[in-house]
């Protein structure tokens, strides 16, 4: 199958219905403001579907919900998958037609943590599906852009398939809870600040989480409701009032993010007349009513409860092309949905060591983080950096690589030979992006790498991924 076109006219929602009818596999690309969707088919079913705004980050959410009832994926694990599989350049997911059609590096790692036993195939067909809805989402959204349908290329297992019209109802559902608050908040990946406002009492609010005012600090809605293990819907419900009130106020998504479509158009909602505006409220009022009854969690899926299946062969990267189907139920219940309590305990401001002997980079990345509430103490003399450290025992440490009098390599094995420091994340800050320095990065105990240029939100992820 090979077909393109515009569909500025023709809505996403009734172009998934349109495929879902198809009886061939079938890889759909979507372009819309320089963001890529991508969604594979078989048979009118959903097998996966990604966009190319932060893939590695939308997974790294779900596998750490999913943490709390799988104990294997822990931290460590999910550190490897993204050395192994994360591509170094974003722009490496859809530079190549042929490349992009095949499973992407995301999937693959999915792939590979079911090979090695970390995920259960049924755990993966979850994973796979929340994934899905998120990106489905998004896609709903969007106004206007251009399209290519392609036969899909099968060179990955098969882990599941998707229920179009299931995933589409609970997608459509989702975006109408989240027209009720509108519009006031337009995207799950706005920043909530919390404001010192000696106008507002604490008596005319509902009291705030410690654990929550502890991380609002330039972390996204979507990122917020993942540290506290909660859905992002009903954590806009608790800090709407809030919002409403001024105590909170909303930045808009750090880049890449903010080139995702809107939950709505705020020039639409300026020409509405004031009876469409009426009846507005009106649904909003009765959706937020029923909020509590449509939140979506992970189901239960600890291990008694999940059937068991065939083991599946073990592979590593890259990922063997014969690699055997599992055979799971994909009717999942939404009845079993169950809400799990947050389980994050309230801390104190981190504290991050910065080495470095640029001036530049250290005053830049003091800027990015201390402007969130971090603690933040920059070293620039590399030879004098392990007494520092010593000293101000961080929670985290960024390590140049490339630096006079000792590099970021034996630096990073000194500080792991100290007791202290054998669990604290190094993230080695660098210019270089081949593989040998990842994997050597690895055998030295480097916990992440971050590549320069950086920008704020690619530190605050790599922050996320290790200090929450």
């Amino acid at each position: 199958m090979n077909n393109s076109g515009a569909f500025t006219k023709l809505r996403p929602l009734s172009l998934l219905r349109q495929l879902s009818n198809c009886s061939d596999s079938t890889y759909l690309q979507a372009l819309s403001n320089s963001v890529s969707w991508s969604i594979y088919l078989e048979q009118g079913k959903i097998t996966y579907a990604t966009h190319s705004v932060e893939p590695f980050d939308r997974l790294e959410r779900h596998l750490r919900r999913l943490s709390h009832q799988v104990p294997m994926l822990t931290s460590e694990v999910r550190v490897q998958v993204r050395l192994m599989f994360e591509p170094d350049s974003h722009s490496q997911l859809i530079e190549d037609d042929s490349n992009s059609r095949s499973h992407p590096p995301e999937y693959q790692a999915i792939s590979w943590l079911v090979s090695q036993q970390h995920l259960h195939s049924t755990q993966a067909a979850v994973l796979i599906q929340e994934l899905v809805k998120e990106v489905i989402e998004s896609f709903l959204l969007i106004k206007g852009g251009t399209y290519e349908l392609t036969e899909a290329i099968d060179r990955m297992p098969r882990i599941c398939r998707l229920d179009v019209e299931k995933i589409l109802d609970r997608c459509q559902v989702r975006l109408q809870n989240w027209q009720a608050f509108i519009p006031q908040i337009s995207s799950p990946y706005q920043r909530p600040y919390l404001l010192i406002n000696s106008k507002i009492e604490e008596k005319d609010l509902p009291k705030l989480q410690s654990d929550l005012i502890n991380w609002m600090k330039g972390f996204s809605l979507c990122h917020l409701a993942t540290i506290l293990n909660q859905d992002e819907i009903q954590l806009a419900r608790n800090l709407y009032p809030y919002i409403l009130k001024g105590a909170i106020i909303l930045h808009e998504p750090d880049p890449p993010f903010d080139k995702l479509p809107k939950i709505f158009e705020e020039q639409c909602l300026q020409q509405a007349t004031p009876a469409v505006f009426s009846k507005l409220v009106t649904e909003i009022v009765h959706t937020t009513k029923e909020l509590s009854n449509t939140v979506n969690y992970y189901p239960d899926i600890s291990e008694e409860n999940i059937a068991p299946v065939q083991q599946l062969p073990q592979i590593s990267p890259p990922l063997q092309e014969n690699f055997q189907e599992p055979t799971i139920s994909n009717n999942i219940n939404p009845a079993s949905l169950r809400v799990a309590a947050a389980t994050v305990t309230a801390q104190k401001v981190h504290k991050i060591v910065s080495v470095d002997d640029s001036p530049t980079i250290l005053k830049e990345i003091s800027r990015f983080l201390e402007n969130e509430n971090f603690s933040v103490v920059t070293i620039n003399d590399p030879v004098k950096a392990v007494l520092s450290i010593i000293r101000h025992k961080p929670d985290l440490i960024l390590l140049d690589l490339n630096m006079l009098g000792i590099d970021g390599y034996e630096l990073c094995r000194i500080i792991r030979n100290n007791s202290l420091f054998q669990n604290t994340p190094i993230i080695f800050v660098t210019g270089n992006k081949g593989i040998v320095d990842k994997v050597k990065a690895k055998l030295v105990g480097a916990s992440g790498y971050l590549t320069k240029p950086f920008t704020r939100a690619e530190l605050l992820k790599r922050v996320f991924m290790h200090l929450t």
